[in-house]
Formats: C-alpha cells, sequence, structure tokens
C-alpha cells in the first residue's frame, strides 16, 4: 500500500531528467527519448511535473498549452511501480494546472491496447471523440480522448 505521506509532485527540471536518462529506456517505456523530453521542458507552453516516492522518481507527465487548450503528452510510471495510483496523483495536478491556466478542455492520444490508461482517463472524465488510425510507431490506433474542463 501506497503511503501518501511519501508523495511529492513538482515541476520537471533537467536536473532531473538527467537522473532518468540512463534508465529512461528500460524503467519506463520507449515512446519518449531524452532527446523530445528536453525540448518538452525547455518549451515554455509545457508544464512537465515528476511524482517521487519515497525521493525515487517514479512517474512524470506534462501537458502543452496552446491558446485554450492543454495537450496532455504523456503521463509514464516506472514500470515495476505500476498499478500502485501513482498516475492518478500526477493526472490530478496535470487537471488542476490546466484549470489554472484556463484551459477549457485537455486531450490526450492513447494507444486503443493500453486499458490501463484508458481507464484512467474515463475514471476522470475523458470521453473518446475520435481515432487516428497507424498512429505510433507499431501501428496500432491511438483513441483520442477529451476532457471538458
Amino acid at each position: 500500500m501506497v503511503d501518501i505521506t511519501k508523495i511529492q509532485i513538482y515541476p520537471m527540471t533537467f536536473d532531473d531528467l538527467n537522473m532518468l536518462k540512463d534508465n529512461l529506456k528500460t524503467d519506463f517505456d520507449d515512446f519518449w527519448s531524452f532527446e523530445i523530453l528536453r525540448e518538452e521542458i525547455a518549451n515554455t507552453n509545457s508544464k512537465y511535473l515528476v511524482l517521487s516516492y519515497d525521493g525515487q522518481i517514479v512517474c512524470f507527465g506534462g501537458i502543452k498549452i496552446i491558446l485554450d487548450e492543454a495537450n496532455l503528452m504523456n503521463i509514464v510510471t516506472k514500470k515495476q511501480m505500476r498499478h500502485n495510483g501513482f498516475a492518478n496523483f500526477l493526472l490530478n495536478e496535470l487537471i488542476s494546472i490546466s484549470k489554472k491556466e484556463k484551459c477549457s478542455t485537455i486531450t490526450l492520444e492513447v494507444n486503443e491496447n493500453n486499458l490501463s490508461a484508458i481507464n484512467l482517463y474515463k475514471k476522470f472524465g475523458f470521453i473518446e471523440v475520435g481515432r487516428r488510425k497507424k498512429y505510433y510507431r507499431n501501428g496500432d490506433t491511438a483513441i483520442l480522448m477529451t476532457l471538458n474542463l
């Protein structure tokens, strides 16, 4: 069981990213490279967060704000720490930031085979609004989901 007193959520820094660099592909997912994440953190329209548990980074994610819309770029939890609810905490915080930034919606793409993520987004009120065929490198379809704020 997760001890919520050991959870800290804070803006991602280049130091955080450098700490993850050597383990990014093995401990997390191979979808976002170090270089892409570095560009995202540097982008003034992006807001990236880290969730640490007991001093260890276990989850990170971010949004990109364009006009009055937020696009959820990613939420990824360390493979051996999944199914502990960390993504719930991080998504809740990203939604709060989107509201503070006066965004009207949050949109995202999620792999149609990622049932855990789809269920997480549905739990927060995201609804399916479309599909993008062959969106991912492996040819999988993405489900486009939106949350009205």
